[in-house]
């Protein structure tokens, strides 16, 4: 009977840990997401400007939009990679969420990835997929 008791004790600590740890990495997998777009938009403002003014030309300065979008990335402490091709930024975070109850069963940590992108725009009159 106590092997019985033992088995099952640890079979719902592992389901309590899965649903516990589960919704803390989808949380931090949505913080992820949502910092991820947020540096895309700083780095889309990236914009030439003298490209702009001379032709109406809205193209980015690769270099800028790179470093505008590490810096928003430094300044709410995530880290990421920040690419730029063409006119669209994109911002790869990865993370890890420290578990609470799966750490008893060895695993200490799940891995949360975020993706955002952006490219720059003027005169926005509808939402652009």
């Amino acid at each position: 009977m106590s092997a019985f008791v033992v088995t099952i004790t640890l079979a719902i600590l592992v389901l309590a840990g899965l649903a516990l740890d589960g919704g803390l990495a989808l949380a931090a997998k949505v913080k992820a997401n949502g910092q991820a777009e947020a540096a895309a938009r700083a780095g889309a403002q990236a914009i030439d400007l003298a490209a702009y003014r001379s032709g109406g030309t809205l193209q980015l300065v690769p270099v800028h939009a790179v470093a505008n979008a590490q810096g928003y990335l430094a300044a709410v402490g995530a880290l990421g990679t920040v690419t730029v091709s063409g006119d669209t930024v994109t911002v790869t975070i990865t993370a890890a969420q420290p578990t609470q109850l799966l750490g008893l069963v060895g695993v200490s940590r799940l891995p949360v990835h975020g993706v955002g992108s952006a490219h720059p725009q003027r005169g926005v009159v509808s939402i652009d997929p």
